[in-house]
């Protein structure tokens, strides 16, 4: 299909997960978002699960929750971006397509950190940039060995 045959339709089907990642970031990234918030709600379900937990141990393990929050949510936004970068280029390699994806990532997690920089109950930390571009990389590689053992063609696509 040639982009002057793609319509609006297509440009929201393929780009809305991206934006709707975008906006879950937005929310996520307010004060009603920061740890002080969400300690509580998730130490009644972990304990609903795996019952009591003192308070030292908590504080570590919503910490790892938070951190793995991180790393998994970028990894999907980081693999919205890649399906939609290769559907709207479909010349291109799934190298490209992933730098892209990555980029798109990169950009997101830097912009909401600074955000969180100048909110009261939230920090900002390019650690937290480097994790949640960690998740995108580790998602799209296990995309690409699935590719690679399950649907080799579609990896050599023409260019």
């Amino acid at each position: 299909m040639s982009s002057n045959q793609r319509g609006l339709k297509f440009w929201i089907g393929v780009w809305w997960p991206v934006a709707a990642g975008i906006a879950i970031i937005a929310i996520e990234s307010t004060e009603s978002f920061g740890a002080d918030h969400t300690s509580q709600p998730l130490r009644m379900i972990w304990e609903a699960i795996f019952g009591h937990v003192s308070n030292a141990r908590w504080e570590i393990i919503h910490h790892l929750l938070r951190k793995s929050g991180h790393f998994l949510g970028y990894g999907v936004i980081g693999l919205a971006w890649l399906r939609a970068w290769w559907i709207t280029l479909p010349h291109s390699r799934f190298l490209q397509d992933a730098l892209l994806a990555l980029l798109g990532t990169a950009l997101l997690a830097s912009a909401d950190e600074y955000h969180q920089s100048f909110l009261p109950n939230r920090g900002s930390s390019p650690w937290d940039v480097l994790l949640d571009c960690c998740g995108a990389i580790t998602l799209q590689f296990l995309v690409y060995i699935s590719m690679r053992l399950l649907r080799p063609k579609r990896l050599t696509r023409a260019a």
